[in-house]
């Protein structure tokens, strides 16, 4: 098995896991919630579906002289390919924006994954901005939360 088919059948997994529990509680306005928790002094992003643990990735917040919003929002927009009009069009694969120009994407200085390295976005490895983007595809913007905490 190919590691990319792995992934696919993992996140389809989790979205069947979340409309099981749709269905199972015959309720049509109660859909499934992912809960991206990144926890900036442990450089970590756990993904939660209705609770249960998912996913849980490195991550890169804001370096010396930056900062990362703490907080609640709701996704305000995605892009599969995002190149920032602030930073020298430096490219962020997979964005998923919360607030004003902060997104969670795609870095590839995957070496500094676990440590603060960013300008105040919060960075992923591809492969998990890629999955992370998807869920929020499938389940929509609408029942992702993004909770950023110290």
């Amino acid at each position: 098995m190919t590691r990319n088919f792995a992934r696919l059948i993992n996140i389809a997994a989790v979205a069947l896991a979340g409309s099981v529990v749709l269905t199972a509680g015959g309720q049509a306005n109660a859909a499934s919630q992912v809960v991206a928790r990144v926890d900036i002094s442990r450089q970590r992003m756990v993904v939660t579906v209705d609770g249960r643990p998912a996913f849980e990735w490195k991550v890169s917040t804001a370096g010396k002289g930056y900062v990362t919003p703490t907080g609640s929002w709701k996704p305000t927009r995605m892009h599969k390919m995002w190149y920032s009009k602030k930073y020298d069009n430096a490219p962020m694969p997979h964005s998923v924006f919360f607030t004003g120009g902060y997104a969670i994407h795609a870095t590839s200085a995957v070496k500094r994954l676990g440590s603060p390295a960013s300008h105040g976005c919060v960075r992923l490895a591809p492969d998990h901005a890629s999955d992370f983007y998807q869920l929020v595809r499938v389940f929509g913007p609408s029942n992702t939360q993004i909770v950023i905490v110290e």
